[in-house]
């Protein structure tokens, strides 16, 4: 999974923290409170995200609403999955990896492998 550009990340970041659809004047509105962003540029890239596949959109009236396909969560899970897959040991990468992580990330990382063990095998 290649990682997000700054645009992209901004568009997607603006449509994760919603939680909605939303339209390309939505999103450069949002943007436009930070930094100046132009509308056709939002366009372009938000059409680029959805070629890609990681937005859906359907017409309303004469704008589209666009829409995540993945959750943020499921980004970060994708972007971590690639970082594991350029080290020739996987063990010693998670063990670095989990070395770094807070009291708390550790006690959800707990959490999770303990509900992932009582998943059903595929």
């Amino acid at each position: 999974m290649r990682r997000l550009g700054d645009l992209e990340a901004e568009i997607m970041d603006c449509l994760w923290k919603w939680g909605r659809p939303a339209t390309v004047r939505d999103v450069v509105d949002d943007i436009n409170t930070r930094r100046p962003a132009a509308y056709t540029t939002v366009m372009t890239v938000a059409t680029i995200l959805f070629k890609k596949g990681w937005l859906t959109r359907e017409k309303q009236g004469l704008a589209w609403l666009y829409m995540p396909v993945r959750s943020r969560e499921a980004y970060s899970a994708g972007l971590m999955e690639d970082a594991l897959g350029v080290s020739e040991d996987r063990p010693a990468a998670l063990a670095h990896f989990v070395e770094q992580m807070s009291q708390d990330e550790v006690a959800a990382l707990r959490k999770a492998l303990r509900a992932a063990g009582q998943r059903p095998a595929p």
